[in-house]
């Protein structure tokens, strides 16, 4: 977790730390205000550190209960603050899956120049339905998340149609590993490089990859998307980080730069994509 994020959330937790010891009705302590909410004592010291991180839900119930209702925008919009940056996957998936592939259709249609790289799977905009599916049926399952999968995937799917708008310019690079990678079924994977093979040369995308014998300047990472050099976009297990400070994207940037060193394109490209095709099918 960031520095920063952690701070705010620190920070959250003082205010309200203050808002109990300072309620009209008088001083509440820990244990009284826990049993008011019905909750236990311990999720009131976690707050309060900022070792837990509070729901909108939590916020409003914690200002009612201490006689300050009137100070619940203040805390979501604190919360908001810092939730813009760090989103977790518990709470971005409680609606299910179609929300999220909503925000990033919406992140790239307002953006004219892209730029990505993955490590672990083929990037959304350049999946198949197939694909798509399996990797969004997975995550649904990693998270216990509500199974909307085939709205999520024609969610993924109409992001595609940013790609022959002729607006915008993809800068996609792939490790060779995502190539091989069995997230899927071996049938699903050889008609993902199928469609691989036919967005090289396309004028708005630009697609490199990696392979594994190249040299790598910097470990290939976890995968981000970088957003007209303003905004970056990566995540991890339990979150999303959508960032916007000019260090974070300046480090990203040259991240991206360095890897697309590594990078080949064209016809190399197109011989990468061909030698795992093989490997799936040898006939």
């Amino acid at each position: 977790m960031s520095t920063d994020y952690q701070q705010a959330r620190e920070a959250l937790g003082q205010r309200l730390r203050e808002l109990r010891l300072t309620a009209p009705e008088g001083r509440l302590t820990g244990t009284a205000l826990a049993r008011t909410l019905g909750w236990p004592n311990s999720r009131i010291s976690k707050l309060e550190l900022g070792k837990q991180t509070a729901t909108p839900d939590d916020l409003r119930q914690w200002a009612n209960a201490c006689g300050r209702p009137d100070a619940y925008e203040e805390l979501r919009s604190r919360l908001a603050g810092f939730e813009s940056h760090i989103r977790s996957w518990r709470r971005q998936l409680v609606a299910g899956h179609r929300p999220v592939q909503d925000a990033h259709n919406a992140a790239q249609a307002g953006s004219a120049v892209l730029r990505a790289w993955e490590s672990s799977w083929i990037v959304g905009v350049l999946q198949t339905p197939d694909y798509a599916r399996a990797v969004l049926t997975r995550s649904a399952e990693l998270h216990r998340s509500p199974r909307d999968v085939e709205a999520a995937v024609r969610s993924r799917m109409k992001r595609q149609e940013l790609l022959y708008s002729g607006d915008r310019r993809y800068h996609i690079i792939l490790w060779e590993p995502v190539l091989r990678s069995l997230v899927c079924s071996p049938s699903t994977l050889l008609a993902q490089l199928d469609r691989l093979s036919g967005v090289i040369g396309m004028d708005t995308v630009e697609l490199g990859i990696v392979p594994l014998t190249s040299s790598l300047e910097v470990p290939p990472g976890t995968g981000f998307w970088i957003y007209d050099d303003r905004q970056v976009v990566t995540e991890v297990w339990h979150a999303e980080m959508w960032l916007d400070d000019a260090q974070s994207v300046a480090l990203y940037l040259r991240t991206w730069k360095t890897l697309q060193e590594s990078a080949v394109y064209g016809a190399d490209a197109q011989n990468v994509v061909n030698a795992a095709r093989r490997a799936l099918n040898p006939r």
